[in-house]
């Protein structure tokens, strides 16, 4: 490679042995090394952070285990282009019938779902084995029947040490820096430039060492900041920042501060975060924090999620303030949260416990006559539309699983149980 080569380029891993953390996947115990060991890859989705390695990690795959590689990018490639490559694989995998081509596609979660329906099949039949790549939850933005045929493996951020170890490879390494006489004397600038990435590590730290025209380099905090025309404290949303601030956005509008909340808001926006993962944010969060104190606040974070979904920047920084400011003060509770908490639990410990024979479904005679809805009471038939019977099974009959919260709805609601309920409610 030549000088003009990005210094992350000209140092990106061939091997296991050179990649640089993800210790529980290519650790000596983890899943992919045994994978590797064994020469039998799954189709997969690499999570994580950008400038983690996941491309690296693909190419590293296909090496080892001399597949034929085919790539693309979801920003630029479509429906045409899929076909295309997947037709091209099976060509190549009549050469290698033991070994399915790997195909690489990255940002996988910017496809839509025709585009990923037009990868099942052939990850059903084995045509290639499937590696993406993304920075998103492939919970929400991959779709559950290609979700299905791949394992999730997660790339955790690099740790300091991680960050350091590369910069030290970086001097000791490279044809072009070895030239020179390079002292790390402090790195805090770099790493928190950085904001994780190791690409954006290694671009910067190219970028100083380029300002010097000695062959002596000493870098310092100072000397980093000197020479990075760049805002310390701007939100990077590829880095720990991402996760951080909108922490401090969802606690802020937790704690009911809407000036909070729109400061972090903005944070994010001017940052250049996906709209839709805020807005998602905000949609957990009206459930999560919010729940029945105010049930509208989930109709209008579920507007919000549609609306931004449909409108996109730069309009969408108003639905979202109105959203999080009214999110924010909103009445609070948890309540609903805790039960489906308290409920799960329950199952956990109690195990598949039979439904009660009088709410059974008989819908043939046989059913009927041996029980199956025979002691069910139809509560319209009753005063109030209510009367008094277990919903519950025996075994745990007496649990008591959800607790209003602290709230003028929510006291409505307690009364209301109160009414009916007296025994489970009377507190």
């Amino acid at each position: 490679m030549s000088n003009n080569t990005p210094l992350a380029e000209r140092l990106r891993p061939k091997t296991l042995e050179d990649y640089v953390s993800q210790k529980h996947l290519i650790g000596e115990n983890g899943v992919l090394q045994r994978a590797l060991k064994r020469g039998l890859i799954p189709s997969m989705i690499l999570w994580g952070p950008p400038g983690i390695g996941k491309t690296t990690l693909a190419n590293i795959i296909a090496t080892s285990t001399k597949r034929p590689f085919f790539t693309l990018s979801a920003i630029n490639a479509g429906v045409k282009d899929i076909r295309e490559v997947i037709d091209n694989a099976k060509k190549s995998n009549t050469l290698f019938a033991a070994k399915s081509p790997i195909l690489f596609i990255d940002e996988i979660h910017r496809f839509s779902k025709s585009q990923q329906d037009s990868l099942l099949q052939a990850v059903e039949k084995g045509w290639v084995t499937l590696i993406g790549a993304t920075t998103e939850n492939p919970s929400f933005e991959v779709i559950s029947a290609l979700l299905s045929r791949c394992q999730v493996y997660i790339l955790n951020p690099f740790s300091k040490t991680d960050l350091i170890t590369l910069l030290e490879q970086a001097i000791t390494k490279d044809k072009y820096l070895m030239q020179k006489h390079i002292v790390l004397k402090e790195t805090d600038a770099l790493l928190k430039l950085s904001g994780g990435d190791a690409r954006k590590l290694l671009n910067i730290f190219e970028l100083v060492i380029n300002n010097f025209e000695t062959e002596t380099i000493e870098i310092s905090n100072a000397i980093v900041l000197q020479h990075v025309q760049s805002n310390t404290a701007r939100y990077d949303k590829t880095g720990e920042q991402h996760y951080d601030i909108i922490s401090a956005f969802i606690k802020s509008i937790r704690g009911s501060d809407p000036n909070a909340a729109v400061y972090w808001l903005a944070r994010m926006i001017e940052g250049g975060e996906d709209v839709k993962f805020i807005a998602r944010r905000l949609l957990i969060l009206a459930s999560e924090d919010i729940g029945n104190a105010n049930p509208t606040a989930l109709v209008i974070a579920n507007n919000t999620f549609q609306a931004v979904s449909a409108i996109g920047n730069p309009e969408s920084r108003i639905i979202l303030s109105q959203c999080a400011t009214y999110l924010a003060c909103s009445a609070k509770s948890n309540a609903a949260y805790m039960a489906i908490n308290n409920a799960q639990n329950l199952v956990k410990s109690t195990g598949d416990l039979s439904v009660p024979l009088a709410l059974r479904n008989a819908p043939t005679k046989l059913m009927k006559d041996i029980g199956y809805g025979n002691a069910y009471k139809y509560a319209h038939n009753y005063e109030n539309n209510f009367i008094v019977q277990d919903f519950l099974p025996e075994e745990i009959k007496n649990n008591t699983l959800y607790h209003p919260g602290n709230n003028a709805r929510e006291a409505k609601q307690l009364e209301f149980l109160k009414q009916r309920w007296s025994k489970k409610y009377d507190y």
